[in-house]
């Protein structure tokens, strides 16, 4: 009889975890081609440095205060497409600055094809693998806070002091590349074995993988093109 009992309930956690998966994807599909229109408007509108920042603030605060009151309710949804809307729009000023450039289409594609291949090979290596990442995460937290600390640093360092930061902003994106790497190791394995049970929650943590993994290399390719 604890067989049969322990048969269902596996029956039923496989379930629910691959139910979390598929609309997790689902909604990460659909985040990204939002956020890919509203950059695209963003850059038809030819908005500044200045509101993409208030945009990205906008989008943190409603991150931090306002989706973990709403994941689990009917404006989870809604406040996650601001969210990644605010985020895509947010992109709009930068990707201008990169398309002047003669060859700035191509180091576009370049960070999306980029960006594509490490989720898509880490992503399948997990599902593939099942392997518990789960023991990153103190690791992964520490090096996310500490590459924030060193990249308020560099920019008042710039800013103030007109101290010439290039080369270590070119270090602190290669970082960011391997934290993001993990993050995408770390949330996928979470969701296959249990640990994440809210897609919206889920959808979040690998949308702003892939978010800060596509910046993050399309600064190294344009720092390390001759344009």
């Amino acid at each position: 009889m604890d067989q049969v009992n322990t048969g269902t309930l596996h029956q039923v956690t496989s379930a629910q975890t691959q139910k979390v998966l598929r609309n997790t994807y689902m909604l990460l599909s659909m985040t990204l081609a939002f956020s890919a229109v509203t950059a695209g408007i963003s850059m038809s509108m030819n908005l500044g440095s200045g509101t993409a920042m208030i945009m990205s603030l906008a989008a943190l605060a409603l991150v931090w205060f306002v989706l973990p009151r709403t994941a689990n309710t009917a404006m989870g949804l809604p406040v996650v497409f601001l969210f990644t809307g605010l985020l895509g729009a947010a992109l709009g000023p930068m990707l201008n600055r990169y398309l002047a450039l003669p060859n700035g289409s191509e180091m576009v594609m370049q960070a999306l094809g980029g960006t594509a291949i490490i989720f898509f090979s880490l992503s399948i290596y997990v599902l593939t693998t099942k392997k518990d990442f789960s023991f990153m995460g103190g690791f992964l937290f520490v090096g996310l806070v500490a590459v924030i600390v060193a990249a308020v640093g560099s920019m008042i360092a710039s800013y103030f002091f007109g101290v010439d930061v290039s080369l270590f902003s070119l270090v602190i994106s290669g970082i960011v590349v391997l934290l993001m790497s993990g993050f995408i190791l770390f949330d996928t394995s979470r969701i296959i074995n249990g640990g994440e049970t809210n897609y919206i929650m889920a959808t979040v943590g690998l949308y702003l993988s892939i978010y800060n993994l596509f910046t993050a290399l399309l600064h190294i390719i344009g720092a390390t093109s001759n344009d």
